[in-house]
């Protein structure tokens, strides 16, 4: 079928008057034939074919022609359709690749711009990017592969191999620490209070820690093929202290003794033995290890001890100054003697003692009338465990069965303070304060002589300069020392003031109860509960045990 050749300056032919219309426009050929009443010349099928051949037009539906002229309803019938005119589609972009290269150079990420205009991204336009950018190393063709398929944006195409870093020198210890002071447990869920672990013992020539040496790792290789260094370990001395030897990569006892840390170093304390009392027959003991006497200390005597003390029997009267002290028989103290202890004392019953731990005070059986100080806690929940008289103070918390009785004896009980550290903060305090008066006094003095002609100042002047300057830097560490200590005491003491006092079984009036600031005296029985301080009311009230 051919189309109008001009139909811009062709639009129609005939009309009304001709009895029939021939329309060419866009959408294709039109025929209307008239009534015959509407038309005043007569025409024929050939007249009609020969005006569409003068216009080119070969290709019409000669039926639809036909069934005008017949049917003659005055309106038009299509004779050729004309399909509209197709833009010709547009030319296809090239698809945008974007790699991106993480900061260590050990990946690198596949991002696609795209749109309805742009041809899709190939597998070879990938690895001209990759080219360019000089990516050589761990690249994954699979990954590339899926990420074109799905044109799906941040895949990691490119994996470099990471180093390995060394590993740090590492101490295995071959004793244990963690179950010192631990009671045996016995059939029947019973605690042997009368074995307590409390020393780890060692003989001549046992192994107590090896050192596993750092090692200098494994270099690695980024995606543009470079050698990426491996960090190696930190090296690690041997910790060893007094009485212990190096051999190889291990630490070795060199006599019989208890295994302690003082600090960083593993020593050797070695073990005193006393088959008896200490008493005339071996006068006081002062010794540098840790000490067991099976037999008890008499009244007037002491025993001091840099480790451990056990004692078997009782402490009549005595005084006994030690890392840690177990009494197996108890103290009676008789009002003249003491147990001083930087960690840990434990007995089975105080009387009339005055007994002061830096940590804790565990008693299984009954305080009567003694002072105790513990720096955090009190617990007397063996067997008995009453309190009944004396004064109670401790860092952290109280515990007992039973607090007071029934004839309301005067018993008091203080927690949320710990005197040890209370008394320390206030001496690290003053002494701070002194060090920076002086301090402030040296930084005057050396403004002053700073500020004169040193070419007239006398020798003793510039004698005095020289010393002053000396004397400021080691000042200044030592106030910078104390400023952080003074610190961590402070936090030391507002967490006391969260102390609490336990009690399982029952307290009785007349018990004076003081925790912080806060103060109560108990008018009636409590049983089994908690007293803590209500901080909104700054009051003490009961919580649930």
């Amino acid at each position: 079928m051919a189309e109008a050749a001009d139909n811009a300056s062709l639009s129609s032919v005939g009309g009304k008057d001709a009895g029939y219309l021939i329309e060419f426009n866009e959408n294709g050929v039109f025929l209307t034939v008239y009534p015959e009443g509407d038309s005043t010349l007569l025409f024929e099928v050939a007249d009609l074919q020969d005006i569409l051949k003068e216009h080119k037009v070969d290709d019409y539906e000669m039926e639809a022609l036909a069934r005008a002229l017949r049917e003659k309803t005055g309106e038009p019938v299509q004779l050729v359709e004309i399909a509209p005119k197709q833009e010709p589609p547009a030319e296809l972009e090239e698809a945008k690749i974007k790699i991106e290269v993480s900061r260590d150079k050990m990946t690198a990420v596949l991002s696609f711009e795209i749109n309805e205009n742009s041809k899709k991204p190939t597998r070879e336009q990938v690895m001209q990017e990759l080219n360019r950018l000089g990516i050589v190393f761990g690249i994954n063709q699979v990954k590339i592969d899926q990420a074109v398929d799905s044109l799906q944006s941040g895949n990691e195409i490119v994996t470099g191999n990471p180093p390995e870093n060394g590993q740090d020198a590492q101490i295995k210890k071959y004793y244990d620490l963690d179950n010192k002071g631990r009671p045996v447990q016995k059939e029947n869920d019973r605690v042997d209070y009368k074995n307590l672990n409390l020393f780890v013992l060692v003989k001549a020539g046992d192994i107590l820690a090896e050192r596993i040496p750092h090692t200098m790792g494994i270099t690695g290789t980024n995606i543009f093929g470079d050698t990426v260094a491996a960090r190696p370990g930190k090296p690690k001395p041997l910790p060893n202290g007094k009485n212990t030897k190096i051999i190889d990569e291990t630490i070795v006892a060199v006599m019989d003794g208890q295994v302690i840390e003082t600090g960083k170093k593993i020593t050797v304390d070695p073990v005193l033995s006393i088959s008896g009392d200490v008493d005339m027959s071996t006068g006081n003991i002062d010794f540098n290890g840790s000490v067991r006497i099976k037999g008890s200390v008499q009244p007037g005597f002491r025993v001091c001890a840099v480790g451990d003390v056990e004692i078997s029997g009782t402490v009549s009267g005595g005084t006994v100054e030690a890392r840690s002290i177990t009494v197996t028989g108890g103290i009676q103290g008789m009002s003249r003697g003491s147990l001083v202890a930087k960690e840990d004392i434990r007995a089975s019953f105080a009387e009339n003692a005055d007994i002061r731990a830096e940590k804790n005070v565990y008693i299984t059986d009954v305080v009567l009338h003694s002072e105790i100080h513990a720096g955090l806690k009190i617990v007397v929940e063996g067997r008995r465990g009453q309190i009944t008289g004396g004064n109670m103070l401790a860092g952290e918390e109280i515990s007992a069965k039973t607090i007071g009785n029934s004839m309301n004896v005067s018993t008091k009980l203080e927690v949320g303070v710990n005197p040890m550290v209370r008394t320390k903060y206030a001496a690290l305090r003053d002494g701070l304060m002194k060090k920076r008066e002086q301090l402030d006094k040296i930084h005057k003095m050396l403004h002053t002589l700073n500020g004169m002609d040193k070419t007239r100042l006398s020798p003793a002047k510039l004698e005095q300069l020289a010393q002053l300057t000396r004397l400021q830097f080691p000042l200044a560490g030592e106030i910078q020392r104390d400023e952080k200590e003074l610190e961590q005491l402070q936090e030391a003491l507002e967490v006391m003031k969260s102390g609490r006092i336990r009690v399982s079984d029952k307290a009785y009036p007349g018990v004076k109860l003081i925790i912080g600031s806060a103060m109560k005296t108990l008018q009636s029985e409590s049983q089994h509960c908690t007293f803590v301080v209500d901080e909104a009311e700054e009051m003490i009230r009961t919580a649930p045990y």
